[in-house]
């Protein structure tokens, strides 16, 4: 479960969204949305898929992600589990289970599809990235990542007239994960407290919280 949640925080940190406009590849619309961007957010529905194609875990929920490295993901339904990314720890929250886990941001983000937003050479410097063309009605972009021990095998974009509606994953054990958005908010001003996790009294720490991340941390 660990393993499962970490992919899925990795592949997390790919969400973009597209204002509605014209362009005539898949790269050209995520061009034109990483500049000048500082934060989003968006509702999503996910949906995990075995290695036979059968579907192993339905999720709902919402996000924010904040340039260049904070990140939350809320999963609200059929049960309730928090993700913050804060810029020096990753968080893990089961509130069912009162436990969090917690790490040193760094490792698994340095080649997560996440640096699309914030540097879009280093796009081309951490993946290979190529056209997948049109289908089912929107352009699609694929990214591979170069790194040594990869998180996920590929990770396609779908882009419809609206912007990024569709992300389609697939991790190194061979599932694929769908996920799909709504109510893009571009630049939104976000609560300030959007990136910052205490954990609730009486909740169960595991992982030792220091105080230097793997990456610089970030700047007020």
């Amino acid at each position: 479960m660990t393993t499962m949640r970490s992919f899925l925080f990795t592949a997390a940190l790919v969400l973009l969204a597209l204002p509605a406009h014209a362009a005539d590849s898949a790269r050209a619309r995520l061009d034109a949305f990483a500049k000048g961007l500082s934060a989003v957010s968006a509702h999503f529905a996910q949906t995990v898929y075995d290695v036979n194609g059968q579907p192993a875990d339905s999720t709902e929920g919402s996000l924010a992600l904040s340039a260049p490295r904070q990140f939350r993901w809320e999963t609200t339904r059929p049960y309730k589990q928090l993700i913050v990314a804060d810029g020096m720890h990753v968080w893990i929250y089961d509130p069912e289970l009162e436990q969090v886990t917690v790490r040193n941001q760094g490792v698994e983000e340095s080649h997560s599809p996440l640096t699309v937003l914030t540097d879009l050479g280093q796009l081309d410097r951490e993946f290979k990235v190529n056209e997948q063309g049109n289908r089912d009605g929107r352009l699609w972009l694929r990214l591979k990542s170069t790194a040594k021990d990869p998180q996920f095998e590929y990770a396609d974009l779908g882009f419809g007239p609206a912007g990024l509606d569709r992300m389609v994953f697939k991790d190194t054990l061979g599932n694929r994960t769908e996920i799909r958005f709504s109510d893009w908010q571009r630049n939104p001003r976000l609560p300030a407290d959007a990136f910052k996790f205490t954990p609730p009294k009486g909740t169960d720490v595991i992982g030792d919280i220091t105080p230097d991340a793997e990456v610089h941390p970030l700047k007020d």
